[in-house]
């Protein structure tokens, strides 16, 4: 009982920073048609200097926001100086991003050495709660309330805003986006910052989880990849639900089969990718 109980738990606290993770993700590659690699990367950098933040006496509650503030001014340079020069050119900027992700990763290693950085969760959510007679760590459980907040807000911002219209668009048809005037550019812009701000602020958020350690992009970019796969690019209940199945798969097969949890996480991306394509919540493009 404990095993199952302790397992869903940790499955939802991962599922809601796959979450914040993977949505910027699913709407920068909706719109943008291109799989931005260095997300993980971004979700990397963004803990580590979370991790320089904390060390400076900033409040964990400030130092969230303000490295998703960081990676996001990184990710508009990264949008309007190299991507935009190579609009139309998928190969290339599926290229770039990748090499983006290869360079934030050895400066991390130059500036913060290899040595895995423990991130402490905020003073007042140390002390364990008990669920059912076991104890759970608190800080897990408001990480999975701010995802769950944070899709109800990124919800809002697309289905009740001007701004949320004009995305939905632009990921639906940019070319009749274009046709009735939408900047379609400059939501590329807005979508990218958005995105990679998300990130960041996952990366700190993930810390007193994950810790900050050379790697940890690469551990969590296949996690978003799945994620978008299976829930449908550019959906953000494909994202949401995505994350929850591939956060649960990810933890139970590590759990229980050890030596086939790549088998078990990637087996629903190959079957989705053979029978639905467009993902469980994607729509198919004409």
């Amino acid at each position: 009982m404990q095993f199952w109980l302790i397992q869903t738990l940790n499955s939802l606290a991962l599922g809601g920073l796959l979450f914040l993770l993977s949505s910027g993700f699913s709407l920068i590659f909706g719109l943008q048609r291109i799989p931005n690699l260095a997300h993980g990367a971004l979700f990397m950098l963004g803990a580590y200097i979370g991790t320089s933040l904390l060390a400076r006496e900033v409040d964990f509650w400030l130092a969230a926001p303000l490295a998703g503030v960081l990676v996001g001014l990184l990710g508009v340079a990264l949008e309007r100086l190299v991507l935009r020069r190579l609009a139309g050119n998928e190969q290339g900027q599926v290229l770039v991003t990748l090499g983006v992700a290869f360079i934030i990763a050895d400066l991390c290693l130059l500036v913060w050495t290899g040595d895995p950085i423990p991130v402490p969760a905020p003073e007042g959510l140390r002390r364990p709660v008990f669920l059912f007679g076991f104890a759970f760590p608190t800080y897990r459980l408001v990480v999975l309330g701010i995802a769950v907040a944070a899709a109800i807000g990124l919800f809002l911002l697309m289905e009740r805003t001007r701004l949320g219209a004009m995305i939905r668009a632009g990921v639906d048809d940019p070319e009749m986006a274009r046709g009735v005037g939408i900047r379609v550019s400059g939501l590329f812009t807005t979508v990218f910052c958005l995105g990679v701000a998300l990130a960041g602020t996952a990366g700190v958020l993930g810390g007193p989880i994950l810790s900050a350690y050379p790697g940890l992009d690469a551990d969590m970019l296949p996690l978003a990849l799945v994620v978008v796969i299976l829930g449908g690019v550019g959906s953000l209940l494909g994202a949401f639900v995505g994350s929850f199945v591939v956060s649960s798969i990810y933890n139970f097969g590590t759990a229980l089969f050890p030596d086939l949890a790549y088998v078990i996480l990637f087996l629903p991306m190959v079957l989705a990718l053979v029978f639905k394509p467009e993902g469980l919540f994607g729509r198919v493009r004409a």
